[in-house]
């Protein structure tokens, strides 16, 4: 989709021009969807990276019993989930601020510190929500070129061109590790070293979405880092690993001051009750990560084996899904997949036209994906 050119007449025009030309997220293709387009049963959706483990019972328990205060509005500052996020992370309840998901905390950041005078930085092949969180605010977007195809890390962020795209004018850095969609992440050294090299009049934003994820790849903590840089700011959500995504929870911890900043952009009672209750119940339960790391650690395997002789080649990935470069179309191979009842992320929007993202899911939601890839390509 494009967005709605600057010329356009009637109650549009009244919009600024930045927001007229926003391209609209477009979102996973929904099951519900799906079974009204092509009349498709028994549909199977590895499109948005949910954890098909779902929540904890100890999350699922906790916001069951929230459910008789669901008339009253939410504690609008969300004490609790941020006394506990404060213990488990060691940091102060000054330092967090609480999202609708971190997608929220990707606009805040934007409302707070640019505008059109200013410009902001991320990688090509980015989360897509850091380019219209950019552009909404009238700022300048700088977007570097990823590193190539062929390098190790192919399609990840060039730290090294990064630092170089920034100036006076910088107000942000969007840095995802490991990135959606391609599964890349960027080494300690990487990250400690860019870190060092951008002036403090940036703000260095971390989305660290997919971090219990990237654990098994040795991918750095950079909430250890927030004492040394006063102008990073690190993004974590409930919606992953947790199994929370339906009630969007997010978080980011950061120094005290752009936390203030924040809360005065955010919007009242932004997290529901349920979502409050869920996710402070899930702050520090290392058995609901263990299992979602196990079964991304099978799932992967089971799909690094079973796709190449296929024909797909299978990128390194540090979260719960893969990019696959599926050797011809990724949009035709996305929408044959569609009629098997399979729903995968094509990712032609990224740059990335020969690739789709799967989620990694169960063993037998796996082999029902190798299976249907299996007659479409």
């Amino acid at each position: 989709m494009t967005g709605i050119e600057a010329t356009a007449s009637g109650p549009a025009a009244l919009a600024s021009p930045a927001v007229r030309q926003i391209a609209p997220y477009v979102i996973g293709k929904p099951i519900e969807e799906l079974a009204r387009e092509l009349g498709v049963t028994d549909i199977l959706k590895l499109a948005s990276n949910e954890n098909p483990l779902g929540p904890s019972a100890r999350a699922r328990a906790a916001m069951q019993d929230a459910l008789q205060d669901i008339w009253l509005y939410p504690d609008g500052n969300g004490h609790d989930l941020k006394q506990a996020l404060a213990r488990w992370h060691g940091v102060e309840m000054s330092q967090v601020t609480l999202g609708n998901g971190s997608n929220d905390l990707l606009v805040q950041l934007a409302e707070a510190f640019l505008t059109p005078c200013t410009n902001a930085v991320y990688s090509e092949h980015a989360f897509a929500i850091y380019g219209i969180a950019v552009q909404a605010t009238g700022a300048a977007a700088r977007v570097p070129r990823a590193l190539p195809d062929g390098h190790g890390m192919a399609f990840g962020h060039d730290l090294e061109a990064m630092a170089a795209a920034v100036d006076a004018d910088t107000r942000l850095v969007y840095i995802a590790n490991p990135n959606n969609p391609t599964g890349t992440w960027n080494t300690a050294a990487e990250l400690q070293n860019f870190l060092r090299r951008v002036p403090s009049t940036t703000v260095v934003v971390l989305d660290e979405a997919y971090h219990e994820y990237s654990q098994l790849v040795d991918c750095p903590d950079a909430t250890q880092w927030l004492k040394d840089h006063p102008n990073l700011v690190v993004l974590r959500t409930f919606s992953k690993a947790h199994g929370l995504a339906g009630v969007r929870v997010g978080y980011g911890l950061s120094h005290p001051q752009i936390a203030d900043l924040l809360n005065r952009v955010r919007q009242p009672f932004n997290v529901g009750i349920p979502g409050l209750a869920g996710a402070a119940a899930s702050v520090g339960d290392k058995e609901q990560i263990a299992r979602a790391q196990q079964l991304v650690r099978e799932g992967l395997a089971q799909l690094q084996s079973a796709l190449p002789p296929l024909g797909a080649r299978v990128f390194p990935t540090a979260g719960n899904f893969i990019l696959a470069d599926v050797g011809s179309s990724g949009t035709s191979v996305y929408e044959r997949l569609l009629r098997e009842g399979v729903i995968v992320r094509p990712v032609a929007g990224y740059g990335l036209p020969r690739c789709v993202r799967i989620t990694i899911g169960t063993a037998p939601q796996n082999e029902r994906l190798i299976a249907a890839l299996s007659r479409v390509l």
